[in-house]
């Protein structure tokens, strides 16, 4: 059957000038809305004015014995480590410092608290865009790039990489996904209370605290400046002494972007003091959490003052992270794919980074293959000032004190077997005698037994172990105290599995190396416990949490600064009909004695929770029966 022209509304020319007029009409309110719609999260412009130490031309003194600290000064001493020329001096905080610091923020939080999540991200967007109309933080990477090689001594790329990427991809994600992971969530209920709303919420928990190491002194600033910011809460921020010259302009971008905001600078207060101080710091009863970035034996120390106020502590300690790779990757992959990643893991940052390869257990074709490979590609590295020689592959370390140590390491492993084929000492570079370098070093034949093994190094240091199959490639991961890191490189997805599954550690990344880190992931180490006898009869055993315990970054990280609120309420149909929680007559308090009562309950336990809708039913009596008392 055909439709009849005469419906068709091309016989209709009476509608098509309404049509038309509607369409023009709803085309014009679109490209207005579009156009002059105000977006109340736009960025603001501002300016941080830029540190003398990275303008072109730029010579600091030399230091004859480049050290923070200064004899008959409690002053802190900045110097950049990979040449020796001072930086300046910062003035440490003091216990009277810190106790105003402490209030100041706080008046500033219970602002802040009320802020709300699209407020929040209008900060963290103008985080992105300083310094000068329309400019990017990623067009200020040379600048932060600057500062960073100048307080730590690391490359450029390194800086890029481990600095600037992890930050705005940090800023990136809080502002995309911060509100859905912080958002009220429902939780289910159940029979008995059936017309019960249940939520959980994040709540700001007031002024926390975050103490951060010198490896990566832009982004251990700034990150957990961002995830506080956007909870609600206002963060006293203590860095390392080591880095205390760059950080105080990091934290200025911070403070800058809140003031253009309209908010108070007093949410952010840098406080760079000595060890002795800190513990005032850490013991403050004006903390509600604190965030530690560093070592175990500084986290003992850290926890114990904490303690002193119950403050709860997220500890972010170091690794011994293994790369496991296994036999059915070919030549040509493990060449061309595999060996530029892992000197990436082993050599990032000179090798002072937690998550940095410092072990790589290899299959036994696999080991054939990676030995000379990584021979040649070690030797070869080139070592330097990264501010002065673009010919270089690796920068200094933060300082020469732990250059002993390492020495003597290496030389108690080549005694208990292990072959030293490249580096394995500190290196006194000709041209700048007082930069603080280490040679990259390659030992083969490492053992699990050696304490080389055991200890993390944070230095640029590659240890090769041998492992039989993929269940002993386990087992090597698995025999230190550390539980951070992991990389696996496989094609075969049952191997993959056995390590990902098998291997002790809060983070694996398969085929690749840290890229965890880069996509908004939580990140923390895992607990074990692991006792290793040495060829000497030592025994070393690692506790749960070697690598610490809790857990920053992704929706996890956002959460665990929060004060955890759990909500129950009548639903909202509940309430429209006048159902809500209601104490019967037999379980009123004072009125009639046990029998009622227990008969009731007893009724009601099986109404709830009995097999059986004839169970159920008669649970139900029961409940009639007693119900009056």
């Amino acid at each position: 059957m055909e439709l009849s022209s005469s419906f068709l509304p091309t016989e209709l020319p009476w509608l098509e000038i309404p049509i038309v007029i509607i369409c023009a009409l709803l085309a014009y309110v679109t490209l207005v809305f579009v156009l002059f719609r105000e977006d109340t999260e736009a960025p603001i412009d501002y300016t941080v004015p830029l540190p003398e130490q990275c303008k072109p031309g730029w010579k600091g003194k030399t230091l004859e014995e480049p050290s923070i600290k200064i004899p008959g000064s409690s002053a802190i001493q900045c110097y950049n480590p990979a040449n020796g020329q001072s930086l300046g001096q910062v003035n440490p905080a003091t216990p009277d410092g810190i106790d105003r610091a402490v209030v100041k923020a706080t008046e500033a939080q219970q602002e802040w608290a009320r802020t709300t999540f699209s407020q929040r991200r209008k900060v963290l967007r103008t985080m992105l865009k300083y310094v000068g109309a329309a400019a990017h933080i990623l067009d200020n990477q040379e600048t932060i790039a600057t500062l960073a090689c100048l307080d730590s001594g690391k490359t450029k790329v390194d800086a890029m990489l481990g600095e600037i990427l992890v930050t705005v991809e940090k800023l990136q994600w809080t502002i995309r996904h911060g509100e859905e992971a912080l958002k009220p969530s429902r939780r289910p209920t159940n029979f008995l209370l059936m017309y019960k709303h249940n939520e959980v919420r994040w709540e700001p928990l007031g002024v926390l605290a975050a103490c951060v190491s010198w490896n990566y002194p832009f982004h251990n600033a700034v990150s957990p400046i961002i995830s506080t910011l956007f909870t609600g809460s206002a963060l006293l921020l203590k860095p390392s002494e080591q880095t205390a010259f760059s950080t105080s302009y990091f934290v200025s971008i911070a403070r800058s972007a809140l003031s253009a905001c309209g908010h108070s600078t007093n949410l952010i207060q840098p406080l760079t003091c000595w060890p002795n101080t800190a513990n005032h710091l850490t013991s403050h009863p004006g903390i509600s959490h604190i965030t530690f970035i560093g070592s175990r034996p500084v986290a003992h120390a850290i926890c114990a003052s904490a303690a002193k106020s119950l403050t709860p502590v997220c500890v972010e300690l170091g690794g011994k992270d293994p790369a496991v790779v296994l036999d059915d990757l070919s030549a040509y992959e493990l060449e061309h794919r595999v060996l530029p990643i892992l000197m990436k893991g082993i050599f990032v940052s000179s090798g002072q980074n937690c998550i940095g390869i410092e072990r790589v257990i290899a299959a036994p074709a696999a080991y054939t293959t990676l030995l000379p490979l990584l021979q040649t590609r070690i030797k070869n590295l080139r070592v330097g000032c990264p501010l002065e020689d673009d010919a270089i592959d690796m920068g200094a370390c933060i300082s020469s004190a732990r250059f002993p140590h390492l020495e003597s390491l290496i030389r108690s492993a080549v005694i208990d077997g292990a072959e030293l084929l490249a580096g394995g000492t500190r290196y006194s570079h000709p041209k700048y005698p007082k930069g603080h370098y280490f040679t990259p070093t390659l030992l083969a034949k490492i053992t699990p037994d050696m304490a080389i093994a055991q200890e993390e190094l944070f230095a640029p240091i590659c240890l090769l172990m041998r492992a039989s199959t993929t269940a002993h490639a386990v087992e090597l991961a698995n025999s230190t105290s550390y539980a951070l890191g992991t990389s696996v490189f496989s094609h075969k997805k049952e191997h993959i599995e056995r390590c990902v599954s098998g291997i002790r550690a809060g983070m694996v990344a398969v085929n690749d190396f840290g890229a965890f880190y880069a996509t908004g992931m939580p990140f923390g180490g895992a607990p074990c416990t692991t006792t290793t006898t040495s060829k000497h009869g030592q025994q070393s055993s690692g506790g749960a949490g070697g690598s610490g315990y809790g857990r920053f970054g992704g929706a996890e990280g956002l959460r665990a600064l929060c004060n955890l609120k759990s909500v129950c309420r009548d639903a909202w149909w509940a309430e429209a009909v006048g159902v809500g929680t209601r104490i019967p007559g037999c379980l009123d308090y004072g009125r009639g004695g046990q029998g009622g009562k227990v008969g009731f309950l007893k009724g009601m336990f099986e109404l709830g929770y009995a097999e059986g809708v004839g169970r159920r039913l008669r649970g139900l009596g029961s409940m009639a029966r007693w119900r009056d008392g």
